[in-house]
Formats: structure tokens, sequence, C-alpha cells
């Protein structure tokens, strides 16, 4: 799915060669500072390398425009974004930025129930508590249908039950679309229980080349 050789970025990351598979489950762990959400951001074409070559399957970073690889490789970060409007408006809107149709509600209503965010909406979302505005910016990057989501600590203002449900149905659902799902998790259990693939992060570098999770 992605390929970095040779990147170096903001005196942060160093990676000689890291693959990162296609329709697999891969978390990134490590420290804080060790380059995690850098890492993420490359993927997303949010930051750019210094030095080094980045592909998403067999495009060249510099081959395809920012906002179309976005379209395929949608990125929700920690501090994720809430708009003014109903959770229904919210669902639609990244739709909206990228140029794509609108979904129907049976799209918008298994989105919310993959993100355990079972709600009216018609609700204002600027009313949801912080852990249902995190799963409200989940359901509207699966919304989007991407061939991969890339996830800055997902769970992470969610209790651990809540977490658990939300991680058993997004990767039922990415295994049996044949999605890409990259993440970044601070929590182990997650790691040891979802991931098909880890790459720990250690000074921005990742260790040897990443790890199978099993």
């Amino acid at each position: 799915m992605f390929r970095l050789k040779g990147v170096k970025a903001k005196g942060i990351l160093s990676i000689t060669d890291l693959t990162i598979p296609a329709k697999r489950i891969t978390c990134i762990v490590g420290g804080s500072g060790s380059g995690k959400t850098t890492l993420l951001r490359l993927l997303n074409q949010l930051d750019s390398p210094d030095e080094g070559e980045i592909w998403l399957g067999q495009h060249l970073s510099s081959e395809l425009d920012p906002t179309e690889w976005r379209r395929e490789a949608v990125m929700v970060p920690q501090a994720t974004i809430t708009f003014k409007g109903t959770i229904r408006d919210n669902l639609q809107i990244g739709l909206s930025f990228a140029g794509k149709p609108e979904a129907s509600d049976e799209q918008l209503e298994e989105a919310l129930h993959l993100a355990c965010l079972e709600k009216n909406m018609e609700q204002n979302a600027e009313d949801l508590s912080g852990g249902e505005k995190q799963r409200l910016a989940l359901a509207r990057a699966i919304v989007m249908n991407p061939m991969a989501l890339l996830l800055d600590e997902p769970t992470s203002a969610l209790d651990e039950d809540t977490a658990d449900t939300v991680m058993q149905r997004l990767t039922a659902f990415i295994r049996e679309n044949g999605k890409t799902l990259v993440m970044i998790t601070h929590s182990r259990h997650i790691a040891d229980t979802y991931a098909d693939f880890v790459i720990e992060m250690k000074s921005g570098m990742p260790q040897g080349s990443g790890r199978d999770a099993h």
C-alpha cells in the first residue's frame, strides 16, 4: 500500500526502507516523540519529506495531486474537527470537500454503527461529548470509502469497553471490504489484539522493517 525509501523528515524521521502492506491492519507504536504522527502525516501528504520517496500503491507522491492522494488515504487526526451543523452534515462534508456525491442514509447509518455512535443524525454535532466527536470523525472517514484509513489514536478518548467494540467493528469492516488500516495507538492491548503488522518507532526510526503481530 505504502513504501518509504530513504525518507528523512523534520529532523525526526529517518527511514531507510519501509513497506506498509495493503489490505492489512498495521499499528504504529512507540514512545512520545518517536515520530509516529510525523510518519502518519507523511502517508497523508500533510507533510513532505526533506529527502526520499513515498509511494501509494504504484504512484510516487510527486505523481499525484495531494487532494487526489487524500481521497484514497483519509486521515483522522487525534485532535478531531467538528463542523457546525448536524451529525448528518458532518458525515457528508468530507464527501463534499473531496468532490464526491452524497452518501445515502443507509451508508451514513452503517458508518455510525461501525463507530459505535448510535445517534439521531439530525442532532447538533457540537452537543456531542469529546469521545463522541472522535467517533463522528471516524464515521466521516468511513463514509468517504477510501482505500486506506490513517488513524491517530482513534480510541484515546474512549473507555476500554467502547474502544474494544469500535475496534472489533472497524477491523471486521476493513477485512471484509479489502481496505487498509494504518493506526497509531498507545495501547499494547489494541496492537496485540487487532493488528496484522506492527511498526515500532524509536528515535524516528522503525525497528527493523516492522513485524508480524501474530
